[in-house]
């Protein structure tokens, strides 16, 4: 095997280890930023019912109308 041959073999099989222990990690680990939005709510988070309406509304909706990012 030629040197330039070995060196790409090995840069392929660490690339290929790093890229498996990468996603092994984001699966096994489930890191907290993970988990929920820059405002704290977790992701699959079920719709919040307006008392009024009766109408299902958007947590995230809800959520910026507080914050005052409303476009409205």
């Amino acid at each position: 095997m030629r040197w330039a041959k070995l060196q790409m073999v090995v840069v392929s099989l660490l690339s290929a280890a790093l890229s498996a222990g990468g996603l092994a990690y984001i699966f096994i680990e489930h890191p907290a930023y993970l988990r929920a939005t820059a405002e704290g709510v977790p992701y699959y988070t079920p719709e919040v019912i307006d008392p009024i309406t009766h109408k299902p509304l958007d947590l995230d909706m809800l959520i910026r109308h507080f914050e005052g990012k409303d476009p409205k």
